[in-house]
C-alpha cells in the first residue's frame, strides 16, 4: 500500500502554511517585514507595552540539541504574546524510540498550531515539515542557522540603519552560521567576504547561489572597512571530537581587537554565543565597545516573536 501524500493545506485547511527552514523560504520584503517588526517588538517591550495576538495558539519546541537563546526566545516569547510554547524532549518523546518522523508530524500536528525544531539533520527538519500541517521553523541544523540571522540583521538595523549596501565579514568556519549568512547575503543585498581556512569553506554551491558572497585569502582581507564582523565558535555541536585539529586549522583566524581595528570606524562585532574566549576571539573581546552581543542575544526574543506572529497570523 501506497504510503499517504503530506497535506497541502494548513490547521484552516484553507491555506497552505508557510515553513521556515531556511531564510530562502520568504522573499526579501518578507524578511524585511518580519525585522521591522521585531524592531518595534523590542521598543515595546523596553517601554513595558504588551500585546497578546497569540492568546490560545502553542508551539512545540522540539529539542535534539542543547539550547539556552532559542528556548528561552521561544518559551519567554510565546508567554508574552499570550501564547504557550511547551518543550519536547527528543530524547523522552516517541521520536527517542525510532517513531518515524511522519508520524510524529501528523501527530503534533493536530494538537500544535507551529512546531520549532533542532536538529543536526537538516533533511530530519524537511521531512517534518513535509508532512505537518501546521508551520514548522528549523531551530538551527549543521546546515543552516536562519533564526540568528533575523536577530543579527535587527541588531543592526537598531544600531546602524539598513544592511543592504553594506559590507559584512565572517571570519571562522564555513558551517551552518556562515550558510546563513551566506543566503542572507543574497536576501538582504549586503557584501559579504567570508575568510576560512583551506577545507573548512561553505559548500561551493550555495556560494555560487548569489553574487554577493565571497570568500577571500585572509581574516584581514575579509575585515578591511568591514561595517559588521561576524563569527562563530571553531568546533560547533557535532564536532567535539575534532576539536584539536580544528584549533590547529583555525590558527590565525581568531578575532580580536587589533583585527577589529581594520574595519570600518564604526564597526559592530557579532557571535551567536555561546563563544569560546581565547580560541575564536580573544579572551576580552565580547566586552570591546564594539560588540553588541549581548543586544544580539536578547533579540533573538523579539526577532523570535515577530516571526512567530507572521506564520501564525500573516503578513
Amino acid at each position: 500500500m501506497a504510503s499517504p501524500s503530506p497535506l497541502p493545506l494548513g490547521p484552516s485547511g484553507s491555506a497552505a502554511k508557510q515553513d521556515f527552514l531556511t531564510l530562502l523560504d520568504l522573499d526579501p520584503g518578507t524578511l524585511k517585514g518580519i525585522v521591522a517588526d521585531a524592531i518595534e517588538l523590542r521598543k515595546d517591550y523596553e517601554r513595558g507595552l504588551r500585546e497578546t495576538p497569540l492568546t490560545g495558539f502553542t508551539a512545540g519546541l522540539i529539542l535534539e540539541l542543547n539550547s539556552t537563546r532559542t528556548r528561552v526566545g521561544f518559551e519567554a516569547g510565546m508567554q508574552q504574546l499570550g501564547g504557550h510554547c511547551l518543550v519536547i524532549d527528543a530524547k523522552n518523546s516517541q521520536l527517542g524510540r525510532g517513531e518515524p518522523i511522519a508520524d510524529t508530524a501528523r501527530v503534533l500536528a493536530e494538537m500544535l498550531d507551529v512546531i520549532i525544531i533542532r536538529a543536526l539533520d537538516q533533511d530530519k527538519v524537511a521531512e517534518l515539515a513535509r508532512w505537518a500541517s501546521v508551520p514548522v521553523i528549523n531551530a538551527m541544523t549543521a546546515d543552516y542557522h536562519p533564526l540568528q540571522l533575523l536577530a543579527d540583521v535587527q541588531t543592526f538595523e537598531e544600531l546602524r540603519g539598513p544592511i543592504d549596501g553594506r559590507r559584512v565579514a565572517f571570519v571562522g568556519d564555513g558551517y551552518n552560521m556562515c550558510n546563513s549568512y551566506i543566503n542572507a547575503a543574497r536576501q538582504w543585498g549586503f557584501e559579504l567576504r567570508i575568510a576560512c581556512p583551506e577545507g573548512y569553506r561553505p559548500p561551493a554551491e550555495l556560494l555560487a547561489s548569489t553574487d554577493h558572497a565571497s570568500c577571500v585569502a585572509t581574516p584581514a582581507e575579509a575585515v578591511a572597512d568591514a561595517d559588521l564582523v561576524v563569527t562563530d565558535v571553531w568546533s560547533s555541536m557535532g564536532h567535539e571530537a575534532d576539536a584539536e585539529a580544528r584549533r590547529r586549522a583555525f590558527d590565525g583566524y581568531q578575532v580580536d581587537a587589533a583585527l577589529l581595528d581594520q574595519a570600518s570606524r564604526d564597526v559592530l562585532f557579532m557571535h551567536c554565543l555561546p563563544a569560546h574566549g581565547g580560541e575564536e576571539i580573544s579572551p576580552t573581546l565580547l566586552e570591546d565597545p564594539r560588540s553588541v552581543v549581548w543586544r544580539e542575544a536578547g533579540n533573538r526574543m523579539h526577532s523570535q516573536k515577530a516571526l512567530l506572529k507572521y506564520l501564525l497570523l500573516g503578513g
